[in-house]
């Protein structure tokens, strides 16, 4: 099986869908990868991500280090051996949770130090490191290490960030490429950064196509910009970035913004928005989301979803999980998330099917009206 390919296999508009191949799987994009944060997808069982429809997962570097470290992952024979996944991993590179989590950083040319959000303990992080401990994590996909600063800073401080990253991709291509065994069966993708700015967006994107990679991230979007401010920028950000090449948008999203998105040309997501509602009382359906600590469910004998094929909806009524999740029982969140990716899966799989059949437009237009109407 190759190291990395992808193949296009129909467009509509901007949209694509195809197949990246890899050597534990392919992964059919459009992609929403289940977030498995601390080597577990909350909740779920592995064989249970697999059934909903996930090919592949994300693991995260900043939070393996941490704990149970990367060193002794790669001791018990690598994440996928550790976490029982035998299809292809994406880990990201850390720096977003180096930002995001922790108070006491120190940013410098040679990368960041930070505090551990959990004891307080001191570590670096540099491109050359969070190579490192992806290759010791044994991942497919290794994502370079970038800084994604606040979206609402002077232009001239995205500019100094974005070009910072830029740097920063090239140290991490070099370290990738000495990873030996690694880095000649696993992928390495660059991401683009230049906050909502269409000029530094597009320096960035000429930056690491200069460098070159199996593919290329969006970053530094889904920070707080609000969906108008993401889709002016997503009108132009995919386009700048390599044809041939996936694009994945990280972070994102809500379904209607992975819509949008697959609609401007996007190719794979992560978000922890399906598991985490399902910890806190929401499910996605396709007649919108649904709170299901309201009193209107306590003796509602339907499923979550009419349309949901998953275990969960073919099982147990809306009554039920309203019982579990009102007396804060673990099943309940169980159960929800269940759904939750599932329903992602099969919105998923319903773009790429819209696609495939030139019939995107349509679909959307009807996803929207069902979703909002609900």
């Amino acid at each position: 099986m190759t190291r990395f390919g992808f193949t296009i296999h129909a467009t509509d508009g901007k949209a694509r869908t195809g197949t990246i191949a890899m050597r534990r799987g392919e992964i059919r994009t459009p992609a929403f990868m289940p977030v498995g944060t601390a080597a577990t997808v909350k909740a779920m069982k592995p064989e249970g991500v697999r059934a909903a429809g996930a090919d592949i997962i994300l693991g995260n570097t900043y939070h393996l280090m941490l704990r149970p470290g990367a060193e002794r992952v790669a001791r018990l024979g690598g994440l996928h051996r550790f976490m029982n996944w035998d299809r292809p991993i994406l880990t990201d590179s850390g720096g977003y949770q180096v930002m995001s989590l922790s108070e006491l950083r120190k940013i410098t040319e040679e990368g960041v130090t930070f505090a551990s959000h959990l004891d307080g303990s001191r570590h670096m992080l540099s491109p050359e490191r969070s190579m490192e401990i992806q290759r010791l994590l044994g991942s497919d996909i290794v994502m370079a290490f970038d800084e994604c600063p606040k979206i609402d800073q002077p232009r001239d401080v995205i500019a100094k960030s974005m070009e910072m990253s830029m740097r920063w991709a090239q140290r991490s291509r070099d370290a990738f490429d000495a990873g030996g065994e690694h880095a000649e069966g696993a992928a390495l993708f660059g991401i683009q950064q230049g906050a909502l700015d269409e000029g530094l967006r597009n320096e960035s994107a000429d930056a690491l196509s200069a460098i070159g990679f199996d593919g290329y991230a969006i970053g530094g979007l889904a920070v707080g910009e609000g969906q108008e401010a993401m889709f002016a920028t997503l009108d132009f950000a995919p386009g700048q970035l390599p044809q041939d090449r996936p694009r994945y948008l990280m972070g994102v999203g809500k379904p209607d913004d992975i819509v949008g998105a697959v609609e401007r040309g996007v190719d794979m997501f992560d978000c922890v928005l399906p598991t985490r509602s399902g910890r806190n009382g929401q499910a996605f359906t396709w007649a919108g989301p649904l709170n299901m600590r309201n009193a209107r469910h306590a003796e509602d004998t339907a499923p979550l979803d009419e349309r949901c094929p998953c275990p969960t909806c073919t099982t147990y009524s809306r009554a039920y999980i309203h019982h579990l999740t009102k007396s804060g029982e673990m099943l309940g969140a169980m159960l929800m998330t269940e759904h939750n990716l599932w329903f992602y899966q099969q919105l998923m799989q319903a773009l790429r099917d819209a696609i495939a059949a030139g019939t995107l437009a349509e679909f959307a237009r009807g996803f929207r009206s069902d979703y909002f109407r609900g």
